[in-house]
């Protein structure tokens, strides 16, 4: 089963690339609680730490696909090297700011510019491997690796940064963050060898290719209820086990459905499937929105795990499916904002998702909320079923060819 993840990790260039992409990435998990820990601990305000931590999380949203862009544009290190940097001294900023009891607004701003500039590298990862592979076969196990890093982001982030601020010290988990971005960025920005080209649009070559947004707009909105999914079962999965008498019992509840996705993209990048991708995004969107079903009728927290362990089978392949698609429909040129639009899509999600069945659950309790679950499942399944099927004779150039060409010229690299 692993023989095919020997092969692509033996790709010149790539296991150092994705281990310094893991390490770039944790901040992704980190970030936004340890911003709630350490604004807490210095206010003595939840309402306040949560404002400060969304504030970080809208701005992020909102900056990751002009990020994506100006990467497309510009070249992963140039503009990766400067966000690290960036993303390095907004954080201190912020820490310095909480500390010394500067006014909010300071605390606010500080936020923002962490958020803003948090380096995308999990959208570069996934276009590094499109360019070493040249977009062939073994580009499927690539992104059900990256999908398993993903989930390893989320399962030792939360628990690193709440052991280094609640044990030691508030700002030490936040600064760990910060660390692990920064360095992170900075050592796989560096390593050019494996950099796919800029692609710098110029006036002469007259209007950008477009994206296909008969495919990509579907394909944002699936990623966008699968946010609203996650934010709600993670809410509403805390608030079951409180209901159970054993709120503790939570963070193993969810590591256990985060088992279940690794699982699932570990299997996912050894198989070879016949279906289309497009199919399988939407049999993903259509099991994601079954799993959610059963739960809010069980009672019991080790069925309840059972359950969740069984969902989150559907997380993995559905990501990677979606992320295959956008790297087969999407222009080259414009890989990494196309790549960016799904993240945004999945993050954006998150925040409404937690509201929305916080609100459900002070209301009429945990088995009630994760209908909310349920219903962003079954607009994922919906939209799904919008993708179109891809077409043979579709006008765009395909990503392997053009990267062949770029290996054969040279071309792609900016104006000095």
């Amino acid at each position: 089963m692993f023989s095919p993840y020997r092969r692509v990790l033996a790709t010149p260039g790539a296991l150092l690339f994705s281990a310094t992409g893991l390490v770039g990435r944790l901040p992704i998990s980190m970030a936004g609680l340890g911003i709630v820990l350490l604004v807490q601990a210095g206010t003595g305000s939840y309402a306040v730490a949560g404002a400060v931590s969304a504030t970080y999380m809208v701005a992020n949203a909102v900056c990751a696909i002009l990020q994506g862009r100006y990467v497309d544009g510009w070249g992963q290190g140039r503009v990766l090297g400067t966000l690290a940097v960036a993303f390095g001294a907004a954080v201190t900023l912020l820490v310095v700011a909480v500390q010394a009891d500067w006014p909010q607004p300071v605390v606010y701003v500080a936020a923002a510019l962490a958020g803003a500039t948090l380096p995308g590298v999990g959208n570069c990862v996934r276009a590094r491997w499109t360019y070493v592979l040249r977009g062939g076969p073994q580009l499927q196990t690539a992104f059900a690796l990256e999908a398993v890093v993903d989930e390893m982001v989320f399962m030792l982030g939360p628990i690193l940064v709440t052991v280094l601020a609640t044990t030691i010290d508030p700002v030490l988990g936040l600064a760990t963050a910060a660390a692990a971005g920064t360095l992170g960025s900075l050592a796989f920005a560096a390593q050019r060898r494996t950099e796919p080209p800029a692609r710098p649009h110029r006036r002469s070559e007259g209007v950008r290719p477009r994206l296909p947004y008969r495919t990509v707009l579907p394909l944002a909105v699936v990623c966008a209820a699968l946010g609203v999914l996650f934010g709600a079962a993670e809410v509403t999965t805390v608030a079951f086990a409180d209901e159970q008498g054993h709120k503790g019992w939570s963070g193993g509840l969810l590591a256990v459905w985060a088992l279940g996705s690794l699982v699932a993209g570990v299997v996912t990048g050894a198989l070879t499937f016949r279906r289309s991708t497009a199919t399988r995004v939407k049999i993903g969107a259509l099991g994601m929105a079954l799993a959610m079903v059963p739960l809010s009728f069980i009672g019991s927290i080790p069925v309840m795990g059972v359950f969740l362990l069984i969902g989150g089978l559907a997380i993995a392949p559905t990501m990677v499916a979606a992320m295959s698609l956008t790297q087969e429909e999407v222009p080259p040129s414009r890989l990494t904002e196309g790549m960016a639009i799904m993240q945004t899509g999945v993050v954006a999600g998150v925040a409404p998702g937690a509201a929305l069945s916080g609100v459900v659950v002070d209301a009429s309790g945990a088995s009630a909320a994760y209908l909310v679950s349920l219903a962003a499942g079954v607009v994922a399944a919906l939209a799904a079923l919008a993708i179109p099927q891809r077409s043979p004779s579709r006008p765009l150039e395909s990503p392997g060819e053009h990267v062949d060409q770029l290996v054969a010229t040279g071309d792609g690299a900016p104006d000095a």
